[in-house]
Formats: C-alpha cells, sequence, structure tokens
C-alpha cells in the first residue's frame, strides 16, 4: 500500500465571522507548495514492504526528533499545555527498535526563535500525526505503529484554535510561517533521502 497523504493540514482558510484569513489559512496557504513535494516523495513508499516500512520510519524519525527536541529547548511545554502527550519522538525510536533498525541522523538542525515559531513547528507535527493515522490502516498488523497512532481530533481542534488567537498579528504569522517552512523542509530532506537508497519497494 502506498504512503500517501502523510501530512495532513486544516483546509479551513477563513473566519466565517470576520471574513478574514484565519492563522490556519495563512500557514496552509503559504505552506502547499512543500507540502505536495513531500506528498509525493512519500507517495513512493511501500508501507506493505518491510524495507520500505523501516525506510519510512527512519525518515521520519530523522525530521521528527530534531524538530521535537528544539521545540522543547523553545519552551513548548510552557506554551503548549498538553505538550507530554503531544510527544512523539519515544514511539518512533520504539517502532525502529522493534525493526532492529537504529534511530538515523538528525535531517539537519532546526531552532525555533519564539511562541510564533514554535507554534508554526508543532502545526506541521501535529498535521502530521493525522496524516500517520489514516496511513496505519495501511500497515501490515505484524509492523509497529506505535508512531503512526494516538491522534486526538480535540488536541488537533484546540492547536488550530491557539494558532488563531495567539498568532493575532502579521509579524507573528510571518514567523510561524518561517518555521513551518523549516520543518516541511527537514521532511522534505528525509524522504529524499529514501528516494536516494533506493527503498521503494
Amino acid at each position: 500500500m502506498i504512503a500517501r497523504g502523510y501530512i495532513c493540514v486544516e483546509p479551513n482558510y477563513y473566519d466565517a465571522m470576520t471574513h478574514q484569513i484565519t492563522a490556519r489559512g495563512a500557514l496552509r496557504a503559504a505552506t502547499h507548495e512543500q507540502h505536495d513535494r513531500v506528498d509525493r516523495l512519500y507517495s513512493q513508499i511501500r508501507l506493505d514492504d518491510r524495507a520500505d516500512y523501516g525506510a519510512f520510519l527512519g525518515a521520519q524519525a530523522a525530521a521528527h526528533i530534531p524538530v521535537e527536541q528544539a521545540l522543547v529547548e523553545a519552551g513548548v511545554g510552557a506554551i503548549v499545555p498538553d505538550w507530554d502527550i503531544r510527544q512523539r519522538g519515544d514511539l518512533v525510536r520504539a517502532d525502529l527498535a522493534v525493526l532492529g533498525l537504529p534511530v538515523p541522523d538528525p535531517a539537519g538542525p532546526i531552532v525555533f526563535s519564539d511562541e510564533a515559531a514554535v507554534l508554526g513547528g508543532l502545526y506541521v507535527l501535529e498535521g502530521s500525526r493525522l496524516g500517520g493515522t489514516m496511513l496505519r490502516r495501511s500497515v501490515p498488523a505484524d509492523f509497529p505503529t506505535r508512531f503512526l497512532g494516538g491522534v486526538d481530533s480535540a488536541a488537533w481542534r484546540s492547536l488550530l484554535q491557539m494558532l488563531d488567537v495567539r498568532l493575532d498579528t502579521g509579524l507573528k504569522r510571518s514567523v510561524a510561517v518561517a518555521a513551518a517552512r523549516n520543518v516541511f523542509a527537514l521532511f522534505e530532506t528525509s524522504g529524499q533521502r529514501i528516494v536516494e537508497t533506493g527503498h521503494l519497494g
């Protein structure tokens, strides 16, 4: 089964009351092209092939883990009250261990400068959680899937509301967009590694 639609993001662009673009809509619009590129890369991976699936998890780990670490260093725990239950770095490490695979080197460095940047980065990670839950249905039952589970629609909605409340200026939205683009870039780099190493089923 091909891995399509890994990163899922909110389709709403406008606030129905104010008829203004929402923060979530601004993020989605500004990262649309990167989202499509990442989707195309990961759509080449066969999730029912053990080698491909291991490469997929490794690519996720190479981007996801450094992003999580950077969010922690930027103080995400003080910004997002339920951060502890949103973290998935340990889950992807555990899945890789079951497959007998090491945790890969980071796809690259990343730093979040302030609250707006943290929210932009978290937006991408939480979108990938939604996409991962859909992909889980295509993974064989005997493959480890901790990383692809655990979606909470209420947590996603609360994050979107937080974006619209806290990213309340053009500058804050610009910072959030730049951070989200940086996260997408790491996932793209990780996906490209899979193509280069030939783990495509």
